[in-house]
């Protein structure tokens, strides 16, 4: 299939992990091959690799492409029929659409879409979902599978102003700090930021659960719920083969985002992410990790070693700003992302920033009270 060499990875919405140690490094059994754009890139039987383009400045997310069967899915009217199912899908862009439709064209061709699985409610996982279901289905319609809750969360996002556009999220924003006007007349404007990605979410899917077993072809795949990145994420690992579909819960050299926002705003998601990060370890350490941006990768635990060692870096110089004088959120874009950022990237740092201060602020470490401007400001 046709491939292209890897560039390095561009600037993420999470924070730049400058805190992995060289000997814990990934190893990347593919080295540098990438599935070109409308391809799929053949792993190991079964399990084909898609890369589609992204708006933002991490510019690409990795989709899989898997062998399955209608009677799998519940289509008993086509028998045992094979099929694919197609693991995350990519924001609702022109550009990935039209990936879609040579895929579907190509090496796709023949075979039609028995199933959706999404693994989070995030609009490059989600974004396309209704509109291949549409398309792509055979004599029986598709259906999405994914968490109830990050469902439903999807459900609401594509008609609320939730997380990072609208008035409430620039109030919430103004709140820890962000005081340029601005940026909050833009934050303003961005309503509809979620559904201008996420035209539609099917209404019916089918619930996925940690512990639950999905058989998808030849493999069956365990179900690991994954908090703090977004409600309740869904990864897939196949033990006989040894391969985690990770979504955006374990990703090669970024940490994901992790962020507070506007619904719920004493939330402590890195608690939670730390927590789900943690309870990988239980995996074997030469597990495959097919993550959603970068290149899958070998080094799992070494890798949750690296993310815990990241957070708790991160952690330490809030508690060091904190200990100076009392701190916004805003106070530390410069101290945890040391970098430009653009309005984008500035709405997930402040989530980020928030995220780092509530755990503080959860364990007792830091206490925090509004000044006289109503923002929220923390000391140890």
């Amino acid at each position: 299939m046709p491939h292209t060499a890897a560039p390095d990875l561009p600037g993420s919405t999470g924070s730049p992990d400058t805190s992995r140690p060289a000997s814990g490094a990934p190893h990347y059994p593919w080295a540098d091959t990438l599935p070109e754009t409308g391809h799929v890139m053949p792993l190991m039987p079964g399990i084909g690799w898609v890369r589609m383009p992204l708006p933002f400045a991490l510019n690409h997310i990795n989709l899989w492409v898997l062998d399955d069967r209608a009677s799998q899915c519940g289509h008993f009217a086509t028998g045992d029929a094979p099929g694919w199912t197609v693991v995350d899908t990519g924001v609702a862009t022109a550009a990935i659409q039209t990936a879609w439709d040579a895929l579907w064209r190509g090496e796709l061709a023949g075979k039609p879409l028995l199933r959706v699985v999404a693994t989070h409610m995030h609009p490059d996982h989600v974004g396309n979902a209704h509109w291949l279901i549409e398309r792509f289905s055979g004599a029986e319609p598709a259906r999405l599978w994914m968490s109830a809750t990050d469902h439903l969360a999807a459900l609401l996002a594509c008609k609320e102003t939730t997380g990072y556009g609208g008035e409430r999220a620039a109030a919430y924003f103004r709140s820890h700090g962000l005081l340029d006007e601005t940026a909050m007349a833009r934050i303003r404007e961005r309503g509809d930021y979620y559904a201008s990605m996420v035209p539609d979410v099917p209404r019916t899917y089918r619930r996925m659960r940690d512990g639950m077993v999905v058989t998808l072809g030849e493999r069956s795949w365990q179900c690991i719920a994954g908090y703090g990145h977004s409600p309740e994420h869904i990864s897939l690992y196949n033990a006989r083969d040894g391969v985690l579909i990770a979504g955006d819960m374990m990703l090669p050299s970024i940490s994901t985002n992790v962020s507070v926002v506007d619904m719920e705003p004493e939330a402590d998601p890195l608690g939670l992410f730390l927590d789900s990060v943690h309870a990988m370890r239980a995996l074997p350490a030469d597990t495959l990790v097919l993550p959603s941006h970068g290149r899958p990768f070998k080094g799992l635990h070494d890798r949750i070693v690296a993310l815990e060692h990241h957070h708790a870096q991160r952690l330490d110089e809030v508690m060091a700003c904190a200990r100076q004088a009392p701190v916004s959120a805003a106070d530390l874009l410069p101290v945890l992302f040391r970098r430009t950022l653009d309005l984008h990237q500035t709405t997930f740092a402040m989530g980020e920033a928030v995220a780092h201060l509530n755990h503080l602020w959860h364990q007792g470490l830091l206490q925090r009270a509004h000044d006289a401007d109503g923002v929220w400001r923390f000391r140890a």
